[in-house]
């Protein structure tokens, strides 16, 4: 749940600039979304970033190591900086963050759009004769962030290409962090990093944003991407460099073309950028320039279009998030599986909501009836009167995995959705929206964002490793709270997602081999996500397909020995089988994160 404001902190953050954009705020959310915005920026953290980053920041004798450090390849890194008006000091810290650099094979190409400002044309001209590796070049007239960028690219001879603001600032092994990958991963085109945000004085470290591997549909939802971005430049070039039309948003444009191309993207998760917040800036006050929204918008639609997908992309309420609304191809066939046990009450509301509800219309409903032992559950089925809607038996033992992979071998649609007997639908675009992006042929498995009856969240997806082998994000967050960095609101790929509520292709299913029957309760949607992924498929977690979750009703609690000794001997399967992704981390999540907890906090390895 969320803590309650530390409203000392709150008073300190209070200034006329912080009271301006909050009247801005208020304007656009309203009164209940700025109090939710209010509550989710200025809650206490329980780690201390500004320490943990002191912690984790690599000590004087590691640096020296890495200045002696002779790689096998050493790529040339031209870092690319358009320049326009910046304020001295700035410049200078940020000239500085590159010359410090650990790794010495770089050069900084930096086009400066007014030659005419005297104080900056000094400071260029005294860089360039200290250090040879800087590189400046005149544009006459600012011709807008993309074209200066553009010059800066012209005068680069450097194998990759890295992109820096002119007042933000690499740490010192930035660029020593991606030689360092590239001799790892030689082919590798694109690389990006972690990243926070510092204050304009240098005086305050916050808002760290720790990144997941690559990952499509958030890239589509935002550009998460964004700072440290390097790539090799022969992509760049080819994907045709900085367009003008898309200024404002030109790094998220550039990096959607590279990414399409790119035969591999690496991410470093260490935060090796420092993204300087000053009053002028959209990372800091979202509502003050919306044609970089707008921009972005567009190099979402336009990246749509070059990969053939059929798509309308939509602001959402936080400016710089967006959202993909993919478009159906035909009405195929949609079965969907309910396992029963007794619970008429239960199974009557999931049923009643689906049919008051769904508009999407071609679907079966198969209730697999396993056990029951009471009258008043088969006087439920046999009053059922709708033709889509059948009752097979199933008389072993509970075995969700059998029970469900039984339910796939009687079904007739091409897509597949596992649901839970105690879910009742919210909105009526639910099935139409998951189908949406399970027709998509690089997707697998779609799951849902769940919520309890008390409108907090149950299920948010899955991250692999907390609680030991994997559990739900978000858990207990109240509904109208995007999480860390909106994920809890933000279409995305991750590694699983529950059954209480996953859509499947037929085909992608018989590819994983089904459900593994030696899981018989728990794991075994998290083990046909993670044979769904070993395949190649995403798994995508959609906010925008929102159910109530009444949790469990039907299975019951681990209150006997005999459960207890099963539900073990799950977990060493689990263990056993998908060590790797247990021992390596999540590639869906960071490994700067904790385990320990269900909301993106800090782990605390001190």
């Amino acid at each position: 749940m969320v803590k309650r404001l530390d409203y000392i902190d709150l008073i300190k953050k209070i200034s006329p600039y912080n009271i301006k954009k909050g009247i801005l705020y208020f304007q656009h959310y309203g009164a209940k979304g700025f109090w939710i915005k209010l509550t989710e920026r200025f809650q206490k953290e329980e780690i201390d970033y500004a320490q943990w980053y002191k912690y984790h920041y690599p000590s004087v004798d590691v640096l020296e190591k890495q200045r002696e450090h002779k790689f096998e390849l050493m790529p040339k890194i031209s870092i690319l900086v358009p320049v326009y008006n910046t304020p001295e000091l700035f410049l200078k810290q940020m000239i500085h963050s590159v010359r410090r650099q650990t790794y010495s094979n770089w050069e900084l190409c930096i086009a400066n759009a007014n030659p005419d400002h005297a104080g900056v044309r000094q400071i260029l001209d005294t860089v360039q004769r200290k250090d040879s590796r800087i590189k400046v070049v005149n544009v006459p007239e600012n011709e807008g962030i993309s074209q200066n960028t553009n010059a800066a690219l012209e005068i680069a001879s450097g194998e990759y290409i890295g992109l820096l603001d002119h007042d933000d600032l690499l740490t010192a092994n930035a660029l020593y962090e991606v030689a360092d990958r590239l001799n790892a991963y030689p082919e590798a085109e694109v690389i990006y990093t972690d990243e926070d945000k510092v204050s304009t004085d240098l005086k305050e470290r916050f808002n760290p944003h720790f990144k997941p591997d690559f990952n499509l549909d958030l890239l589509r939802s935002n550009n998460y991407i964004c700072h440290f971005f390097v790539a090799k430049k022969e992509l760049v070039e080819s994907a045709g460099a900085f367009r003008k039309e898309f200024n404002g948003a030109q790094d998220y444009d550039l990096i959607l073309r590279c990414v399409e191309q790119a035969e591999r993207v690496e991410h470093i998760p260490k935060v090796l950028y420092h993204w300087r917040i000053h009053k002028e800036s959209t990372a800091d006050n979202p509502i003050s320039k919306m044609y970089a929204y707008d921009a972005g918008k567009r190099a979402i639609e336009q990246h749509l279009k070059r990969c053939h997908v059929q798509a309308e992309v939509l602001h959402t309420k936080d400016l710089g998030f967006y959202r993909v609304k993919y478009e159906l191809k035909g009405r195929p066939l949609v079965s969907i599986l309910i396992p029963n046990k007794d619970q008429a009450e239960t199974l009557e509301q999931c049923l009643r909501s689906i049919f008051d509800k769904t508009e999407y219309p071609n679907y079966e409903i198969i209730i697999i009836e396993n056990n029951s032992e009471e009258e008043r559950t088969f006087r439920y089925y046999n009053s059922i009167d709708d033709p889509r809607v059948r009752v097979i038996k199933w008389e072993g033992e509970f075995n969700y995995s059998a029970i469900n992979n039984y339910g796939v071998r009687k079904a007739k649609g091409e897509y597949i959705l596992f649901l839970n007997n105690d879910i009742e639908v919210i909105h009526g675009g639910w099935l139409g929206e998951m189908l949406s992006h399970c027709q998509r042929k690089e997707v697998g498995i779609v799951g849902a964002k769940l919520y309890y009856p008390d409108d907090t969240i149950q299920h948010g997806g899955i991250i692999v490793g907390i609680g030991g082998i994997a559990g739900s994000v978000f858990v207990g967050l109240p509904k109208g709270y995007s999480g860390y960095m909106h994920k809890a609101s933000l279409q995305l790929d991750l590694s699983a997602v529950t059954a209480a509520c996953m859509m499947i292709r037929r085909d992608v299913f018989e590819e994983a081999g089904g459900f593994e029957e030696k899981l018989k309760v728990a794991f075994n949607d998290v083990d046909l996500c993670l044979k769904v992924r070993k395949a190649e498929y995403l798994i995508v977690y959609d906010p925008y397909a929102e159910l109530y979750h009444y949790e469990s009703k039907t299975r019951g609690a681990e209150d006997t020995k005999e459960k207890v000794r099963r539900f073990q001997s799950e977990i060493e399967f689990m263990r056993c089988k998908w060590i790797d992704i247990l021992k390596n981390g999540d590639p869906m999540y960071n490994p700067n994160l904790t385990l320990k907890k269900w909301d993106y906090s800090l782990k605390n390895n001190q």
